[in-house]
């Protein structure tokens, strides 16, 4: 007789991986175990915490939630080699492999972050020694064609609380128009709501207040808007 576990039982199941893992991969490689169903403290194991400061009750990511929300782990198992970035500035080559339920409902998500710093430094010095140029730029690392650092499709924020997170996103957006909120039309702001919430920022306990207070918009008036952008909050 098969015996079913429980998502606690299965995530359980890969907090001794974390340690062997990040213990066999060193010092430079980050190994974070994420549960999925607690997203304002999703980080449920940790090795090698340095490299992002992140600790065990840390929040989700801006990348998980884009992920969560399309739903984009179902017609894959992982995600790997794409750029990160810590909230102190430094680069990561990251990973991520969707760990699933028996219903193919993603559960957690174990993570890996390559502090590629010193590697960077060393293929230049050893460029240098062979060609007499540096050959790699300050962020360096190719990653689908790309340098490691540079505007990609994907590329994660590794905030170490949820609210850094929430703040982050919401600013990012911000930014991508010209028109502050205080002179933004209802239309302008419905359209900052709606990119938003396919950035995963409605999954957040208490966004909807956040995403009000830097719209200069009431609690309610953010409800209206995803009322009429058929979506259910």
């Amino acid at each position: 007789m098969v015996v079913k576990k429980s998502a606690s039982e299965l995530l359980q199941n890969y907090i001794p991986l974390v340690e062997f893992l990040g213990s066999v991969m060193g010092q430079h490689c980050e190994v974070v175990l994420h549960d999925i169903r607690n997203l304002e403290s999703s980080i449920i194991a940790i090795k090698n915490n340095h490299i992002s400061n992140r600790n065990v009750g840390g929040s989700i990511t801006d990348l998980a939630l884009k992920i969560l929300k399309e739903k984009s782990y179902a017609n894959k198992d992982f995600l790997i080699n794409y750029a990160g970035k810590t909230q102190e500035g430094k680069i990561v080559k990251s990973s991520t492999f969707f760990i699933k339920d028996l219903n193919e409902e993603v559960i957690g998500l174990l993570c890996f972050n390559m502090d590629v710093g010193c590697m960077i430094e060393t293929k230049n010095l050893l460029d240098n020694l062979i060609n007499g140029s540096s050959q790699v730029g300050a962020n360096g690392l190719q990653l689908n064609g790309r340098e490691l650092g540079e505007p990609c499709d994907t590329f994660e924020d590794l905030h170490t609380s949820i609210e850094d997170l929430t703040t982050s996103i919401i600013l990012k957006t911000l930014s991508e128009v010209e028109v502050p909120p205080e002179r933004m039309s209802p239309d302008e702001k419905m359209e900052i709501v709606s990119k938003l919430n396919e950035r995963g920022v409605f999954l957040i306990k208490g966004a909807v207040s956040e995403v009000a207070a830097n719209l200069k918009s009431s609690d309610a008036t953010i409800y209206r808007y995803l009322q009429k952008i058929d979506i259910k909050y």
